[in-house]
């Protein structure tokens, strides 16, 4: 870890799957956390880190050294109708935009703000490895994303450091993506979905805590930086991983059946994950983060023994 340690750091969202853990490891190491909650008597919290509503923006955000912003509905916590399509965007754009405005006109803004996006951003791509240089795809996903990320540079105008960590697929020990698709291997019934050939963009917990702390903390850490893993896998072998791991076959299911089965439970974001892309964290091994977890078999090691 690079950079000066942090005195007063703001998570948005610092209660979810990378909030908690990013809260907790701030508190260990000494920080003054404020996390950011709408409820905040109902989120529980590490001892030393305080809550605050957003309500109260202007005094949790005067004098932090740093803003990590988390907060969003989740991508793949319903189907996207038209309705959660908009609560995707102002839980994101819409939020971004009173966190930016609110720092704006803080007597001590903070000096930086990492925000989340997704690898969404780039949208379905072919086999073709994805880096920070690529454009904005095409669909809901990109745009959404695409627009979150405008919402967290306008904060470069009040001359504060931006960072936009573009995540992956989070592998954690419970909950999240892991879980779902150990369930039906347990249960005998993993398959790769489709072809199996569309990439899949996976990253440690560990990993995206650490890109997260190094971006609040370094001052060489700006703009966009993918929050992946350096190896990328397709879809049919990240599942024979995980199978061999589990010590369970994968089901020789026909790629129709599965492809017809995502589209009935996901509906418009099945294409996400049909499709997918290869995404490789060019800027942050340039910068020169070390990855604690470069291989799908060590994090599932880790995370599964």
């Amino acid at each position: 870890m690079t950079g000066e340690a942090l005195k007063k750091i703001v998570v948005a969202g610092g209660s979810g799957l990378v909030g908690i853990p990013l809260v907790e490891t701030l508190v260990a190491q000494g920080e003054q956390v404020v996390v950011l909650s709408r409820d905040p008597s109902r989120v529980s919290l590490p001892t030393g880190a305080t809550g605050c509503g957003y309500e109260d923006l202007m005094g949790a955000l005067e004098g932090a050294e740093a803003v990590i912003n988390l907060a969003g509905a989740s991508i793949a916590g319903r189907r996207w109708t038209e309705a959660y399509k908009r609560e995707l965007v102002e839980s994101r754009v819409g939020l971004t935009s009173r966190l930016v405005a609110a720092m704006a006109k803080c007597a001590h803004k903070p000096k930086a703000l990492v925000n989340a996006s997704a690898i969404g951003f780039y949208g379905p791509r072919k086999g073709e490895p994805i880096s920070e240089q690529d454009d904005e795809g095409e669909g809901f996903l990109p745009t959404l994303c695409a627009a979150w990320e405008r919402a967290a540079d306008e904060a470069l105008r009040h001359d504060i450091r931006v960072v936009k960590i573009r995540s992956g697929v989070v592998l954690t020990r419970s909950g999240g993506a892991l879980a779902k698709l150990v369930l039906p291997m347990k249960l005998f019934q993993g398959a790769k979905l489709g072809h199996g050939q569309q990439g899949f963009s996976w990253i440690h917990l560990d990993d995206i805590v650490g890109l997260y702390l190094e971006a609040a903390k370094n001052p060489a850490w700006s703009g966009a930086i993918n929050g992946t893993a350096p190896r990328p896998l397709t879809n049919e072998t990240f599942t024979r991983l995980l199978g061999a791991r589990l010590h369970r076959p994968i089901m020789p299911i026909p790629s129709f059946i599965t492809e017809i089965g995502v589209k009935v439970l996901l509906g418009e974001m099945a294409s996400e994950v049909l499709e997918g892309a290869f995404v490789i964290p060019e800027r942050a091994l340039k910068l020169g983060y070390t990855f604690k977890f470069e291989k799908a078999e060590d994090a599932l090691a880790d995370l599964l023994d």
